[in-house]
């Protein structure tokens, strides 16, 4: 029985003895430097390329040049230095000074005689005629709460409806105000039924250092305090 062929086995082979006929040709594989740089040139030699014909204008060389001047950083003023000046003006009387803006400034209404608070700002004001004053300089405490009770009863026996009392400041006291501390509590307490309102007196008639105060007259005059 014959054997089968292999897959590999054929009896037409025409490009047997092709191999001794071609020789092979040997490359050479390490790249040639020289044509390397030709094909790939550096950046100057290729801006000088791009800039070949091109012709500098002289004029442009003279061209003035306007740099922005940065606007001034103002600073913020300080306030330690704003205080003292605002002090010095007012001490040298070259600039006014309101009295409500002050600590010792007072101002008080009696709310159940239906006052408005205005009415005592328009008291401070001196929207209303002084018709009497006391002064309470060089008393001590006991003997001005006796002068106040005998001044407001003589007062309000006249019909006054406008009365200045002057305090002080207190500012030689060791203790401060007290007398005008006093005061304040007697009007607005102990004496409040025949107080509309009191307040701090204008510049002209004592300021800080006096009240305006406004009386509260009754129909009956028997019992006054």
């Amino acid at each position: 029985m014959a054997k089968k062929k292999e897959a590999n086995d054929f009896s037409f082979r025409p490009f047997k003895n092709l191999g001794t006929i071609i020789v092979p040709e040997t490359v050479d594989s390490t790249p040639d430097s020289s044509s390397a740089s030709e094909a790939c040139p550096d950046d100057e030699e290729l801006f000088l390329a791009e800039m070949k014909g091109v012709r500098e204008i002289k004029e442009f060389r003279r061209l003035p040049v306007h740099r922005k001047v940065p606007a001034p950083v103002r600073m913020p003023p300080d306030s330690d230095s704003e205080t003292l000046k605002t002090l010095e003006e007012i001490s040298e009387g070259r600039r006014p000074i309101r009295l409500s803006d002050t600590q010792e400034y007072v101002e008080w209404a009696n709310a159940r005689s239906g006052c408005a608070a205005a009415v005592a700002c328009k008291l401070h004001e001196g929207r209303f005629a002084v018709q009497d004053f006391l002064d309470l300089h060089g008393f001590t405490v006991e003997e001005a709460e006796d002068r106040i009770g005998e001044f407001l009863a003589a007062s309000l026996r006249k019909g006054l409806r406008c009365v200045k009392i002057i305090h002080g400041r207190g500012l030689k006291s060791p203790k401060g105000p007290v007398l005008k501390e006093s005061l304040v509590k007697w009007l607005s307490g102990r004496y409040r039924r025949n107080v509309i309102a009191f307040a701090t007196a204008r510049r002209c008639d004592g300021g800080l250092g006096a009240l305006y105060v406004l009386l509260r007259q009754h129909r009956s005059r028997k019992k006054l305090l």
